[in-house]
Protein backbone atom coordinates (compact mmCIF):
# COMPACT_ATOMS: atom_id res chain seq x y z
CA UNK A 1 0.00 0.00 0.00
CA UNK A 2 1.39 3.38 -0.97
CA UNK A 3 1.06 6.91 0.38
CA UNK A 4 2.35 9.91 -1.56
CA UNK A 5 3.18 12.80 0.77
CA UNK A 6 3.65 16.25 -0.73
CA UNK A 7 4.69 18.37 2.27
CA UNK A 8 3.35 21.57 0.79
CA UNK A 9 3.10 24.20 -0.14
CA UNK A 10 6.65 24.04 -1.46
CA UNK A 11 7.92 21.37 -3.85
CA UNK A 12 11.37 22.26 -2.58
CA UNK A 13 10.55 20.43 0.63
CA UNK A 14 10.64 17.14 -1.25
CA UNK A 15 8.20 14.56 -2.48
CA UNK A 16 7.86 11.30 -0.62
CA UNK A 17 6.54 7.92 -1.64
CA UNK A 18 5.85 5.82 1.44
CA UNK A 19 5.40 2.09 1.04
CA UNK A 20 3.87 -0.55 3.25
CA UNK A 21 6.25 -2.87 5.03
CA UNK A 22 4.72 -5.85 3.26
CA UNK A 23 5.80 -4.53 -0.11
CA UNK A 24 9.49 -4.64 0.63
CA UNK A 25 10.39 -2.81 -2.59
CA UNK A 26 11.84 0.64 -2.96
CA UNK A 27 10.40 3.27 -5.26
CA UNK A 28 12.43 4.06 -8.32
CA UNK A 29 13.22 7.37 -9.96
CA UNK A 30 12.89 8.71 -12.54
CA UNK A 31 10.60 5.84 -13.63
CA UNK A 32 9.98 3.01 -16.03
CA UNK A 33 10.07 2.68 -19.75
CA UNK A 34 12.02 4.48 -22.39
CA UNK A 35 13.57 7.74 -21.24
CA UNK A 36 12.75 10.91 -23.11
CA UNK A 37 15.26 13.22 -24.70
CA UNK A 38 14.64 16.93 -24.27
CA UNK A 39 15.99 19.85 -26.24
CA UNK A 40 15.67 23.16 -24.44
CA UNK A 41 16.04 26.63 -25.99
CA UNK A 42 19.61 27.25 -27.10
CA UNK A 43 20.59 23.79 -25.75
CA UNK A 44 23.25 25.37 -23.61
CA UNK A 45 24.32 22.02 -22.18
CA UNK A 46 24.82 20.27 -25.54
CA UNK A 47 28.31 20.50 -27.07
CA UNK A 48 28.30 21.67 -30.66
CA UNK A 49 29.06 19.12 -33.42
CA UNK A 50 29.93 16.00 -31.51
CA UNK A 51 31.00 13.15 -33.77
CA UNK A 52 30.53 9.40 -33.29
CA UNK A 53 31.16 6.25 -35.32
CA UNK A 54 28.06 4.08 -35.58
CA UNK A 55 26.31 1.32 -37.49
CA UNK A 56 22.64 1.76 -38.34
CA UNK A 57 19.57 -0.44 -38.60
CA UNK A 58 15.94 0.57 -39.08
CA UNK A 59 13.67 -1.78 -37.13
CA UNK A 60 9.98 -2.52 -36.60
CA UNK A 61 8.16 -4.19 -33.72
CA UNK A 62 7.80 -7.38 -35.77
CA UNK A 63 11.55 -7.51 -36.35
CA UNK A 64 12.33 -6.85 -32.70
CA UNK A 65 10.17 -9.78 -31.58
CA UNK A 66 10.91 -12.16 -34.44
CA UNK A 67 12.78 -15.39 -33.78
CA UNK A 68 15.42 -14.69 -36.42
CA UNK A 69 18.65 -12.73 -35.86
CA UNK A 70 18.49 -8.96 -35.99
CA UNK A 71 21.19 -8.01 -38.49
CA UNK A 72 22.39 -4.53 -39.27
CA UNK A 73 21.16 -3.45 -42.67
CA UNK A 74 24.29 -1.40 -43.20
CA UNK A 75 27.26 -2.98 -41.37
CA UNK A 76 29.65 -0.32 -42.58
CA UNK A 77 30.84 2.37 -40.21
CA UNK A 78 28.90 5.61 -40.50
CA UNK A 79 29.38 9.06 -39.02
CA UNK A 80 26.89 10.42 -36.47
CA UNK A 81 26.99 14.16 -35.88
CA UNK A 82 24.97 15.96 -33.17
CA UNK A 83 24.78 19.73 -32.90
CA UNK A 84 22.29 22.39 -31.79
CA UNK A 85 19.78 23.73 -34.29
CA UNK A 86 17.69 26.49 -32.77
CA UNK A 87 15.39 24.94 -30.19
CA UNK A 88 16.32 21.38 -31.18
CA UNK A 89 19.40 19.21 -31.64
CA UNK A 90 19.95 17.69 -35.07
CA UNK A 91 21.31 14.16 -35.32
CA UNK A 92 22.67 13.31 -38.77
CA UNK A 93 24.16 10.00 -39.94
CA UNK A 94 26.26 10.11 -43.12
CA UNK A 95 28.28 7.53 -45.04
CA UNK A 96 31.91 7.74 -46.11
CA UNK A 97 30.93 9.89 -49.12
CA UNK A 98 29.08 12.39 -46.94
CA UNK A 99 25.65 11.22 -48.10
CA UNK A 100 22.98 11.51 -45.42
CA UNK A 101 21.39 8.14 -44.65
CA UNK A 102 19.46 9.16 -41.52
CA UNK A 103 18.52 12.44 -39.89
CA UNK A 104 16.26 13.37 -37.01
CA UNK A 105 15.59 16.21 -34.63
CA UNK A 106 16.09 15.44 -30.96
CA UNK A 107 13.44 17.25 -28.96
CA UNK A 108 11.93 16.87 -25.52
CA UNK A 109 9.40 14.46 -27.06
CA UNK A 110 11.93 12.14 -28.70
CA UNK A 111 11.92 8.67 -27.16
CA UNK A 112 15.08 6.58 -26.80
CA UNK A 113 16.58 3.79 -24.72
CA UNK A 114 19.92 2.00 -24.44
CA UNK A 115 20.21 -1.54 -25.80
CA UNK A 116 23.08 -3.53 -24.31
CA UNK A 117 26.41 -1.78 -23.82
CA UNK A 118 26.98 -0.29 -27.28
CA UNK A 119 23.58 0.49 -28.84
CA UNK A 120 20.70 2.92 -28.50
CA UNK A 121 17.19 2.78 -29.98
CA UNK A 122 15.59 6.05 -31.11
CA UNK A 123 11.85 6.01 -31.83
CA UNK A 124 10.18 8.67 -33.95
CA UNK A 125 6.47 8.04 -34.33
CA UNK A 126 6.10 4.50 -35.69
CA UNK A 127 9.71 4.28 -36.88
CA UNK A 128 12.74 3.22 -34.87
CA UNK A 129 16.45 3.43 -35.63
CA UNK A 130 19.02 1.27 -33.84
CA UNK A 131 22.44 2.89 -33.59
CA UNK A 132 25.38 0.67 -32.62
CA UNK A 133 28.45 2.53 -31.44
CA UNK A 134 31.99 1.24 -31.83
CA UNK A 135 32.59 1.10 -28.10
CA UNK A 136 30.78 1.49 -24.78
CA UNK A 137 32.77 4.68 -24.26
CA UNK A 138 31.27 6.29 -27.38
CA UNK A 139 27.78 5.20 -26.37
CA UNK A 140 28.41 6.65 -22.92
CA UNK A 141 29.52 9.98 -24.40
CA UNK A 142 26.41 10.14 -26.59
CA UNK A 143 24.21 9.11 -23.65
CA UNK A 144 25.72 11.91 -21.56
CA UNK A 145 24.73 14.36 -24.29
CA UNK A 146 21.17 13.05 -24.08
CA UNK A 147 21.23 13.34 -20.29
CA UNK A 148 22.19 16.98 -20.59
CA UNK A 149 19.22 17.44 -22.89
CA UNK A 150 16.92 15.64 -20.48
CA UNK A 151 18.00 17.83 -17.61
CA UNK A 152 16.71 20.79 -19.59
CA UNK A 153 13.30 19.13 -19.64
CA UNK A 154 12.49 20.84 -16.37
CA UNK A 155 11.99 24.05 -18.33
CA UNK A 156 9.04 22.42 -20.07
CA UNK A 157 7.30 20.97 -17.02
CA UNK A 158 3.86 22.22 -16.05
CA UNK A 159 5.38 24.03 -13.08
CA UNK A 160 8.10 25.76 -15.12
CA UNK A 161 5.67 26.80 -17.83
CA UNK A 162 3.48 28.64 -15.33
CA UNK A 163 6.26 30.10 -13.14
CA UNK A 164 8.89 32.76 -13.69
CA UNK A 165 12.38 31.51 -12.88
CA UNK A 166 13.08 34.36 -10.44
CA UNK A 167 9.81 33.75 -8.59
CA UNK A 168 10.52 30.03 -8.26
CA UNK A 169 14.05 30.62 -6.97
CA UNK A 170 12.83 33.06 -4.32
CA UNK A 171 10.00 30.74 -3.36
CA UNK A 172 12.20 27.68 -2.88
CA UNK A 173 14.76 29.67 -0.92
CA UNK A 174 12.07 30.98 1.41
CA UNK A 175 10.58 27.58 2.16
CA UNK A 176 14.04 26.06 2.44
CA UNK A 177 14.58 27.99 5.68
CA UNK A 178 14.05 25.99 8.87
CA UNK A 179 12.62 29.12 10.50
CA UNK A 180 9.77 29.13 7.98
CA UNK A 181 9.24 25.41 8.44
CA UNK A 182 9.09 25.99 12.19
CA UNK A 183 6.55 28.78 11.72
CA UNK A 184 4.19 26.41 9.92
CA UNK A 185 4.86 23.38 12.10
CA UNK A 186 4.10 25.43 15.21
CA UNK A 187 0.71 26.39 13.77
CA UNK A 188 -1.19 24.08 16.13
CA UNK A 189 -4.47 24.21 14.20
CA UNK A 190 -2.72 23.29 10.95
CA UNK A 191 -0.48 20.50 12.25
CA UNK A 192 -2.94 19.02 14.74
CA UNK A 193 -5.72 18.89 12.14
CA UNK A 194 -3.57 16.88 9.72
CA UNK A 195 -2.58 14.63 12.62
CA UNK A 196 -6.21 14.17 13.63
CA UNK A 197 -7.41 13.54 10.06
CA UNK A 198 -4.89 10.72 9.64
CA UNK A 199 -5.32 9.06 13.04
CA UNK A 200 -9.12 9.22 13.05
CA UNK A 201 -9.19 7.62 9.59
CA UNK A 202 -6.66 4.94 10.49
CA UNK A 203 -8.29 2.40 8.19
CA UNK A 204 -7.23 4.49 5.20
CA UNK A 205 -3.62 4.20 6.35
CA UNK A 206 -3.51 0.68 7.78
CA UNK A 207 -0.48 -1.26 6.50
CA UNK A 208 0.85 1.93 4.98
CA UNK A 209 3.91 3.79 6.21
CA UNK A 210 4.35 7.55 6.46
CA UNK A 211 7.64 9.38 6.18
CA UNK A 212 9.63 9.48 9.40
CA UNK A 213 13.27 10.11 10.03
CA UNK A 214 14.03 7.06 12.15
CA UNK A 215 14.96 3.63 10.79
CA UNK A 216 12.65 3.62 7.76
CA UNK A 217 15.19 3.98 4.97
CA UNK A 218 14.37 0.44 3.83
CA UNK A 219 10.70 1.32 3.43
CA UNK A 220 10.73 4.99 2.42
CA UNK A 221 12.10 6.45 -0.77
CA UNK A 222 12.49 10.21 -0.99
CA UNK A 223 12.11 11.56 -4.50
CA UNK A 224 13.55 15.10 -4.56
CA UNK A 225 12.09 17.42 -7.15
CA UNK A 226 8.86 19.00 -8.29
CA UNK A 227 5.87 16.69 -8.57
CA UNK A 228 5.49 17.85 -12.19
CA UNK A 229 8.94 16.48 -13.05
CA UNK A 230 9.43 13.28 -11.06
CA UNK A 231 8.18 9.81 -11.92
CA UNK A 232 6.77 7.12 -9.65
CA UNK A 233 6.97 3.41 -10.44
CA UNK A 234 3.28 2.83 -9.72
CA UNK A 235 0.09 4.46 -8.49
CA UNK A 236 -0.47 5.33 -4.82
CA UNK A 237 -3.40 4.90 -2.44
CA UNK A 238 -3.36 8.27 -0.66
CA UNK A 239 -1.91 11.69 -1.49
CA UNK A 240 -1.26 14.06 1.42
CA UNK A 241 -0.22 17.68 0.98
CA UNK A 242 -0.63 21.13 2.45
CA UNK A 243 -0.90 23.24 -0.71
CA UNK A 244 -3.00 26.13 0.61
CA UNK A 245 -1.73 29.69 0.48
CA UNK A 246 -3.13 33.02 1.60
CA UNK A 247 -6.67 33.38 0.32
CA UNK A 248 -6.40 29.66 -0.54
CA UNK A 249 -4.99 30.20 -4.03
CA UNK A 250 -1.76 32.13 -3.41
CA UNK A 251 1.50 30.39 -4.43
CA UNK A 252 -0.39 28.20 -6.94
CA UNK A 253 0.58 24.99 -5.19
CA UNK A 254 -2.98 23.74 -5.55
CA UNK A 255 -2.13 23.12 -9.20
CA UNK A 256 0.82 20.95 -8.19
CA UNK A 257 -1.50 19.08 -5.83
CA UNK A 258 -3.99 18.46 -8.63
CA UNK A 259 -1.14 17.44 -10.94
CA UNK A 260 -0.16 14.71 -8.47
CA UNK A 261 -3.47 12.94 -9.12
CA UNK A 262 -1.88 11.27 -12.13
CA UNK A 263 -0.24 8.94 -9.57
CA UNK A 264 -3.46 8.28 -7.60
CA UNK A 265 -5.31 4.98 -7.88
CA UNK A 266 -8.89 5.08 -9.11
CA UNK A 267 -10.25 4.56 -5.59
CA UNK A 268 -7.52 6.57 -3.88
CA UNK A 269 -7.94 9.40 -1.41
CA UNK A 270 -6.64 12.94 -1.24
CA UNK A 271 -5.96 14.73 2.07
CA UNK A 272 -7.31 17.43 1.92
CA UNK A 273 -10.25 16.39 -0.24
CA UNK A 274 -11.97 19.70 -0.99
CA UNK A 275 -11.92 23.33 0.08
CA UNK A 276 -14.47 26.08 0.61
CA UNK A 277 -13.45 29.71 0.22
CA UNK A 278 -15.78 32.15 1.99
CA UNK A 279 -16.29 35.85 1.30
CA UNK A 280 -18.41 38.58 2.88
CA UNK A 281 -18.64 42.39 2.75
CA UNK A 282 -17.21 44.27 5.71
CA UNK A 283 -17.21 47.78 7.15
CA UNK A 284 -13.99 49.08 8.74
CA UNK A 285 -13.50 52.84 8.61
CA UNK A 286 -10.29 52.65 10.63
CA UNK A 287 -8.67 50.22 8.21
CA UNK A 288 -9.69 52.27 5.18
CA UNK A 289 -8.37 55.52 6.69
CA UNK A 290 -5.18 53.84 7.85
CA UNK A 291 -4.55 52.46 4.38
CA UNK A 292 -5.07 55.85 2.78
CA UNK A 293 -2.69 57.48 5.28
CA UNK A 294 0.11 55.17 4.16
CA UNK A 295 0.37 57.39 1.10
CA UNK A 296 0.75 60.63 3.10
CA UNK A 297 4.52 60.46 2.64
CA UNK A 298 3.96 61.34 -1.01
CA UNK A 299 2.17 64.58 -0.10
CA UNK A 300 5.54 66.18 0.60
CA UNK A 301 6.37 69.07 -1.70
CA UNK A 302 9.92 69.59 -0.49
CA UNK A 303 11.55 66.25 0.20
CA UNK A 304 15.23 67.26 0.05
CA UNK A 305 14.09 69.89 -2.41
CA UNK A 306 11.96 67.52 -4.51
CA UNK A 307 8.17 67.79 -4.91
CA UNK A 308 6.72 64.28 -4.45
CA UNK A 309 3.04 65.20 -4.51
CA UNK A 310 2.53 64.18 -8.13
CA UNK A 311 3.17 60.56 -7.10
CA UNK A 312 0.58 60.52 -4.33
CA UNK A 313 -2.20 59.19 -6.56
CA UNK A 314 0.00 56.38 -7.87
CA UNK A 315 1.00 55.51 -4.30
CA UNK A 316 -2.64 55.24 -3.20
CA UNK A 317 -3.39 52.96 -6.15
CA UNK A 318 -0.40 50.78 -5.28
CA UNK A 319 -1.34 50.45 -1.62
CA UNK A 320 -4.93 49.60 -2.48
CA UNK A 321 -3.70 46.84 -4.79
CA UNK A 322 -2.38 45.05 -1.70
CA UNK A 323 -4.66 42.47 -0.09
CA UNK A 324 -4.50 42.90 3.70
CA UNK A 325 -3.49 39.83 5.72
CA UNK A 326 -4.73 40.14 9.30
CA UNK A 327 -7.60 39.07 11.52
CA UNK A 328 -10.74 40.91 12.64
CA UNK A 329 -13.86 40.85 14.78
CA UNK A 330 -16.72 39.18 12.92
CA UNK A 331 -19.03 42.05 13.89
CA UNK A 332 -17.57 44.06 11.00
CA UNK A 333 -19.17 41.62 8.54
CA UNK A 334 -22.34 43.01 6.97
CA UNK A 335 -23.93 39.90 5.43
CA UNK A 336 -23.93 36.12 5.41
CA UNK A 337 -20.98 34.66 3.53
CA UNK A 338 -20.92 33.31 0.00
CA UNK A 339 -19.10 30.00 -0.42
CA UNK A 340 -17.12 28.72 -3.41
CA UNK A 341 -16.00 25.08 -3.42
CA UNK A 342 -12.96 23.50 -5.08
CA UNK A 343 -13.21 19.70 -5.09
CA UNK A 344 -9.65 18.41 -5.38
CA UNK A 345 -10.88 14.97 -6.47
CA UNK A 346 -12.62 16.41 -9.53
CA UNK A 347 -10.82 19.67 -10.37
CA UNK A 348 -8.15 19.93 -13.06
CA UNK A 349 -5.11 22.21 -13.09
CA UNK A 350 -6.62 24.37 -15.83
CA UNK A 351 -9.67 25.04 -13.64
CA UNK A 352 -7.45 27.17 -11.38
CA UNK A 353 -5.99 29.35 -14.13
CA UNK A 354 -9.09 31.52 -14.00
CA UNK A 355 -11.46 31.34 -11.04
CA UNK A 356 -14.62 33.45 -11.11
CA UNK A 357 -16.76 33.74 -7.97
CA UNK A 358 -20.10 35.52 -8.44
CA UNK A 359 -21.80 36.83 -5.34
CA UNK A 360 -25.12 38.26 -4.16
CA UNK A 361 -25.24 39.48 -0.55
CA UNK A 362 -28.40 40.41 1.35
CA UNK A 363 -27.21 43.23 3.60
CA UNK A 364 -27.85 42.50 7.29
CA UNK A 365 -26.99 46.05 8.40
CA UNK A 366 -26.68 49.54 6.97
CA UNK A 367 -23.36 51.28 6.49
CA UNK A 368 -20.33 51.79 4.30
CA UNK A 369 -18.96 48.70 2.57
CA UNK A 370 -15.18 49.07 2.54
CA UNK A 371 -14.35 45.75 0.89
CA UNK A 372 -14.64 41.97 0.96
CA UNK A 373 -13.19 39.62 3.57
CA UNK A 374 -11.96 36.12 2.64
CA UNK A 375 -11.03 32.91 4.43
CA UNK A 376 -11.13 29.21 3.64
CA UNK A 377 -11.81 25.78 5.11
CA UNK A 378 -10.46 22.43 3.91
CA UNK A 379 -12.01 19.01 4.53
CA UNK A 380 -10.23 15.68 4.96
CA UNK A 381 -12.80 13.08 3.91
CA UNK A 382 -11.80 9.66 5.20
CA UNK A 383 -13.51 6.30 5.40
CA UNK A 384 -14.51 6.88 9.02
CA UNK A 385 -14.79 10.63 9.64
CA UNK A 386 -14.44 13.98 7.92
CA UNK A 387 -12.04 16.38 9.65
CA UNK A 388 -12.10 20.13 8.97
CA UNK A 389 -9.34 22.72 9.05
CA UNK A 390 -10.82 26.23 9.23
CA UNK A 391 -9.17 29.62 8.92
CA UNK A 392 -12.40 31.47 9.76
CA UNK A 393 -12.26 34.51 12.08
CA UNK A 394 -14.50 32.60 14.51
CA UNK A 395 -11.92 29.81 14.86
CA UNK A 396 -8.47 29.72 16.51
CA UNK A 397 -5.99 31.80 14.53
CA UNK A 398 -3.74 30.09 11.99
CA UNK A 399 -0.70 31.29 10.06
CA UNK A 400 -3.03 31.90 7.09
CA UNK A 401 -4.97 34.55 9.09
CA UNK A 402 -7.76 36.06 6.98
CA UNK A 403 -7.47 38.33 3.95
CA UNK A 404 -9.35 41.54 3.21
CA UNK A 405 -9.55 43.32 -0.13
CA UNK A 406 -10.50 46.99 -0.03
CA UNK A 407 -12.67 48.75 -2.59
CA UNK A 408 -11.14 51.90 -4.04
CA UNK A 409 -14.33 53.76 -3.15
CA UNK A 410 -16.61 52.55 -0.32
CA UNK A 411 -20.24 51.79 -1.14
CA UNK A 412 -23.19 52.74 1.04
CA UNK A 413 -25.93 50.15 1.40
CA UNK A 414 -29.00 49.89 3.63
CA UNK A 415 -30.16 46.85 5.52
CA UNK A 416 -32.16 44.61 3.19
CA UNK A 417 -30.51 45.88 0.01
CA UNK A 418 -28.45 43.56 -2.15
CA UNK A 419 -24.80 43.79 -3.12
CA UNK A 420 -23.95 41.81 -6.25
CA UNK A 421 -20.87 41.36 -8.37
CA UNK A 422 -17.97 39.00 -8.86
CA UNK A 423 -14.42 38.25 -7.78
CA UNK A 424 -12.10 37.10 -10.56
CA UNK A 425 -8.79 35.37 -9.87
CA UNK A 426 -6.45 35.30 -12.89
CA UNK A 427 -3.28 33.25 -12.46
CA UNK A 428 0.08 34.82 -13.29
CA UNK A 429 3.63 33.51 -13.64
CA UNK A 430 4.68 34.95 -10.29
CA UNK A 431 3.06 31.99 -8.53
CA UNK A 432 0.05 34.04 -7.61
CA UNK A 433 -3.07 35.76 -8.92
CA UNK A 434 -4.33 39.12 -10.08
CA UNK A 435 -7.67 39.76 -8.40
CA UNK A 436 -10.46 41.83 -9.94
CA UNK A 437 -13.46 42.81 -7.82
CA UNK A 438 -16.63 44.44 -9.14
CA UNK A 439 -19.47 45.27 -6.72
CA UNK A 440 -22.88 46.90 -7.28
CA UNK A 441 -25.62 47.99 -4.88
CA UNK A 442 -28.60 46.90 -6.96
CA UNK A 443 -31.18 49.27 -5.49
CA UNK A 444 -29.11 52.45 -6.02
CA UNK A 445 -26.84 51.51 -8.90
CA UNK A 446 -23.76 52.58 -6.94
CA UNK A 447 -20.76 50.66 -8.21
CA UNK A 448 -17.17 50.19 -7.06
CA UNK A 449 -14.31 47.76 -7.48
CA UNK A 450 -10.58 47.21 -7.31
CA UNK A 451 -7.72 45.29 -8.89
CA UNK A 452 -5.31 43.64 -6.47
CA UNK A 453 -2.01 41.80 -6.58
CA UNK A 454 -2.13 38.71 -4.36
CA UNK A 455 1.63 38.29 -4.75
CA UNK A 456 2.19 41.51 -2.79
CA UNK A 457 -0.03 41.46 0.32
CA UNK A 458 0.21 43.87 3.23
CA UNK A 459 0.80 42.08 6.52
CA UNK A 460 -1.08 44.07 9.13
CA UNK A 461 -0.79 41.72 12.09
CA UNK A 462 1.75 42.50 14.87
Amino acid sequence: MKVLVLPGPSPSRGRFLARGAASGRAARAPGRGAPTMAAAPALAGVPARQHYRVQLRFVTEEQLFSTGPLLLSNPTTLRLEVHPAGEEADATVTDADGVCVFKCSLTRDTECCCVGQESILITLGYNSALLKFESPAELSAFANTLKRCRREKKEYSAFSQRTEEASAAQYFQFYGCLSQQQNMMQDFVRTATYHKAILQNHTDFRDKMLVKSNHLSDKITVLPGKIEEISLPEAVDVIISEPMGYMLFNERMLESYLHSKKWLKANGRMFPTFSDIHLAPFSDEQLYTEHHSRANFWYQQCFYGVNLSSLRGAAVDEYFRQPIVDTFDIRILMAQTVKYTVNFMDAEEADLHRVEIPFVFQMAQSGLIHGLAFWFDVAFVGSLVTVWLSTAPTEPLTHWYQVRCLLQTPLFAKEGETLSGKVLFVANKRQSYDIQIVALVNQTGFRSGNTLDLKNPFFRFP
